[in-house]
């Protein structure tokens, strides 16, 4: 069920008839501005619309789909999934959310924890 949700999801963050990520359709699934994807992207906002296929942009988008993707392996649940992801302060990263390691390009720590809060680490 897991996997099939989130293969629902990643199917749904794709750019139409192509291989790039969509973020306009990323944004509407987080519920996030376009703004603030773009910030999170470390993206001029334009660059949503007009330069889809940049490659920062990309990368960001693929590294949030990452930690997603992570997130449900702990949470099957997908709107409970995005709010662990945007919402819940992490203690062992000075509070921070996962959305904003990923946004300070630490995604690998972002998923790390996630896996490692899934093996049952609790702390």
């Amino acid at each position: 069920m897991t996997a099939t949700a989130f293969a629902d999801m990643l199917e749904s963050a794709r750019e139409a008839g192509g291989p790039l990520f969509s973020a306009a359709n990323i944004a509407t699934t987080l519920g996030l501005q376009h703004q603030d994807l773009a910030t999170l992207a470390g993206v001029h906002r334009n660059t949503l619309r007009t330069h889809p296929e940049s490659p920062r942009l990309q990368r960001a988008l693929r590294d949030l789909m990452r930690v997603l993707s992570a997130a449900m392996a702990v949470q099957p649940d997908a709107q409970r999934a995005i709010f662990l992801v945007k919402n819940e302060p992490i203690p062992v990263f000075r509070h921070k959310t996962l959305l904003q390691l990923v946004q300070e390009g630490r995604t690998e720590d972002a998923i790390d924890y996630l896996e490692s809060i899934s093996a049952g680490f609790a702390g």
